[in-house]
């Protein structure tokens, strides 16, 4: 704040860009207000609360995100792109994991993210409601996989070293030894696109084109009986 004068004039844009500045993995009123050189008191005069700051920021971040939709590309392709186009996304704006999954969609720009997904699905022959519950549930699986990588990158110090010693564990345990040696090295990337393709496989199995949401319902609350 300026000693001695006027106060700093702000306006919401200020607060949105020195909030995409700190990121949401480090965002606060309080930090927003040190960026800006005013006091938080300052700040409650655009933005009610630590709430809408979140989403203004959010919302901001989520609005430079568009999926490729390649025609030719089926219900599972075209969904696996979905997936990882997303986590990649996320994992290139630390905090954005934790915001997608406390509440979505909070605003213009998540609202513009659902209804594209939605439509893309809709062309290929998914009635709209259906098209957002299987949408919503792939979403849910790729952010999952975000999160837990962006855990990971954040406690990278040592972990390197504490995986190798987890490694040693599973290979001194007879339960587990030979079954480990025999498994195939995978790397990160890999592995995530293996797992995601096995899971939206499934959901299309469960969710096909033309199936009412009621009957995908029924499909996936059968699932396991009478096994």
């Amino acid at each position: 704040m300026r000693i001695g004068g006027r106060p700093r004039q702000i306006e919401t844009a200020d607060i949105v860009r020195a909030g995409r500045e700190l990121g949401l993995r480090d965002l606060s009123m309080n930090a927003v207000a040190a960026r800006l050189g005013v006091s938080s008191t300052a700040l409650y005069r655009h933005v009610d609360g630590r709430w809408e700051l979140e989403r203004l920021v959010g919302e901001s971040i989520l609005a430079g995100l568009d999926f490729h939709d390649d025609p030719a590309h089926g219900p599972v392709r075209h969904l696996l792109s979905f997936a990882l186009e997303l986590r990649g996304f996320i994992l290139r704006h630390p905090g954005l994991a934790a915001y997608v999954q406390t509440l979505f969609p909070r605003g213009e720009g998540g609202r513009r993210l659902l209804a594209v997904e939605a439509e893309a699905l809709v062309r290929r022959g998914y009635s709209m409601d259906a098209a957002i519950v299987l949408s919503s549930a792939v979403a849910l699986i790729a952010v999952g996989y975000a999160a837990t990588e962006e855990v990971q990158r954040e406690r990278a110090e040592g972990l390197g070293e504490q995986r190798r010693g987890a490694e040693e564990g599973i290979l001194t345990d007879s339960r587990l030894a030979d079954a480990h040696r025999k498994l195939p090295d995978i790397g990160a990337e890999e592995y995530v696109r293996l797992w995601l393709g096995a899971a939206i496989r499934g959901f299309v199995e469960a969710a096909p084109p033309g199936r009412p949401v009621d009957e995908i319902r029924s499909a996936l609350r059968a699932t396991g009986e009478g096994e």
